[in-house]
């Protein structure tokens, strides 16, 4: 697949490959939370609707635990994101009686309301869904449902995601506790200084796409890859496209 590059980007294969560790710490943590969302949710929901609740909760894991650092992976997405999705949720499927236009309103409704309130979690389009067709257990808890299991089930989430991370410092979660060593720093006094925050935000609003990344990792990417560019100054510089 490496050699065919064009075809590796339009698929959107990961140009990346982690390490052993990461895998299995992904795949651990990942275990150990949705082990402790079952218990919350067969004690919320004994019957069969539960099963759906824990679901969305499952494509949560994957995010925190195998993209800790991701944007649409730190606490207040996956808060938010799930507590607004629920209520959109369980607001149209007790507004429109058809099952169909029910839940095309909920995913749609919810998929708007974390994009205005800054809280993108693609998993809170599944718990918004099962608001709708998670059968009678889920509409019998009425409101309820919004603070159990939903909110419930993601705030053991994201704590276990905290507590798991903490011990693997390349990982720790959120984003913001992540400090891994840079390598040292081949700033020169010529060298342009790090974009600032507004400078980042500018050229990101610019873009006017979701992009998946944290400002703490894009300023830390900016360093690691300055001694590539410092090594070889003379190097002609890119012709401006415009």
């Amino acid at each position: 697949m490496r050699s065919f590059p064009y075809l590796h980007r339009s698929l959107g294969i990961e140009l990346i490959e982690v390490s052993l560790a990461e895998k299995l710490v992904a795949t651990l943590g990942g275990g150990l939370a949705l082990l402790a969302l079952v218990g919350i949710t067969t004690y919320a929901l004994p019957g069969a609707g539960g099963t759906a609740v824990v679901a969305s909760m499952g494509a949560s894991a994957v995010l925190l635990f195998a993209v800790p650092h991701g944007a649409l992976s730190q606490p207040w997405p996956v808060l938010g994101g799930h507590l607004l999705s629920a209520f959109i949720g369980v607001l149209c499927a007790r507004s429109i009686d058809h099952p169909a236009l029910s839940a095309a309103c909920a995913v749609g409704f919810a998929i708007g309301a974390m994009h205005h309130f800054r809280c993108i979690h693609p998993p809170g389009g599944a718990t918004a869904l099962t608001s709708v067709l998670g059968g009678k257990a889920i509409h019998d808890l009425g409101f309820g449902y919004v603070l159990m299991p939903v909110m419930a089930n993601a705030f053991v989430m994201v704590l276990l995601a905290v507590l798991i991370n903490a011990f693997f410092p390349w990982r720790r979660y959120p984003a913001a506790f992540n400090r891994p060593a840079l390598p040292p720093s081949s700033h020169r006094p010529e060298d342009p200084d790090p974009p600032t925050h507004e400078e980042i935000v500018a050229a990101l609003r610019s873009l006017d796409s979701f992009v998946d990344i944290s400002e703490e990792d894009l300023l830390r990417l900016i360093e690691i890859l300055r001694p590539h560019s410092a090594s070889n100054p003379a190097a002609p510089a890119k012709p401006n496209p415009k």
